[in-house]
């Protein structure tokens, strides 16, 4: 697999920094479907967007993955804001650089979201119907968990009212307050008494030398939360997500809520197609694990050519 080819993904006042991946067998005169992949909340391009788009490439799709605005090599400020509306917008953005890619059919494009990418795709495709089918990996809500006890221990409505506290405080003091997604190493989660499987996998791949990047810093904006709080990434899907669906859940249910989001999904979608449980795969082993990546990979690839077939 040869190295991915840079793509700047105009995005209003600013560029997305983007990666294509191309098949070995790529020819710019063709027309190829493509895939765009949506990744993780705090994941950067060259994580795993880069472990499931260069394995679609090798078989035989065109996948770009991209760092969100505001984040990574990509501009945007304030740095480090999570807003999931502009996640979803970002994914049209780069449906848009894909259509006037030479050798990209526009009317054969997919999109791959993982984790929260998972829910940022799965919203976008409701109402972007360029996106002719629907991949999701461990796809996450990112509202119902930011409602949960996990994130919200006193509620969602306390959350605001705290979150408003420190908005305020931000404005009086024009320093902006940053959160950190996990804690930075295993020492500092043992410490506030972090020790179930899946957050110490989640530090385990992102904050060490397994999946750290130093394009990822790890923060978000504390202005973030509470537009996490008020969304809903499945709101409609039983009306507008007309499109084919693949839905890859981990086998080993955790804290993650990964699980119960994708058979929600699978439960709620008009058109699913193919649902796909990776025996013995926690969520954060669907990151990197070649045992597992290759299932899901797969039989994702098997539904892209199907769905977004030559015309």
């Amino acid at each position: 697999m040869s190295a991915p080819v840079p793509l700047s993904i105009p995005r209003g006042p600013f560029d997305l920094a983007g990666h294509v991946y191309l098949p070995d067998r790529f020819d710019a005169a063709q027309a190829h479907p493509a895939v765009v992949l949506s990744t993780p909340g705090s994941s950067v391009k060259e994580q795993i967007g880069a472990n499931y788009a260069s394995r679609l490439a090798a078989r035989g799709l065109v996948a770009l993955v991209f760092d969100p605005g505001h984040q990574g090599q990509s501009g945007g400020e304030p740095r480090d804001l999570e807003d999931p509306y502009r996640r979803g917008e970002d994914i049209s953005y780069a449906i848009d650089a894909l259509d006037t890619f030479a050798g990209v059919d526009p009317d054969r494009i997919g999109v791959l979201g993982i984790c929260a990418g998972g829910g940022y795709a799965v919203h976008t495709a409701r109402t972007d119907h360029r996106i002719r089918a629907v991949g999701t990996v461990v796809a996450g809500n990112m509202g119902d968990s930011w409602r949960s006890a996990a994130f919200a221990p006193d509620g969602p409505a306390a959350a605001l009212d705290a979150l408003a506290i420190e908005r305020t405080r931000e404005v009086r003091d024009g320093e902006l307050s940053r959160l950190h997604w996990l804690p930075d190493t295993l020492e500092d989660a043992a410490a506030a008494g972090i020790s179930d499987i899946d957050n110490v996998q989640a530090i385990t791949y992102y904050r060490t030398a397994r999946g750290r990047s130093v394009h990822s810093t790890n923060r978000r904006l504390s202005r973030s939360d509470p537009l996490l709080i008020g969304y809903d990434a499945f709101h409609l899907v039983d009306q507008l997500l007309t499109q084919p669906l693949q839905v890859v859940v981990a086998g080993r249910r955790g804290v993650t809520g990964s699980y119960e989001a994708g058979m929600r999904l699978w439960e709620m979608a008009p058109n699913p197609v193919d649902l796909l449980v990776v025996e013995g795969a926690g969520h954060y082993e669907m990151y990197d694990v070649p045992e597992y990546v290759d299932q899901a990979v797969d039989r994702l690839a098997s539904f892209y050519h199907e769905h977004l077939p030559p015309r």
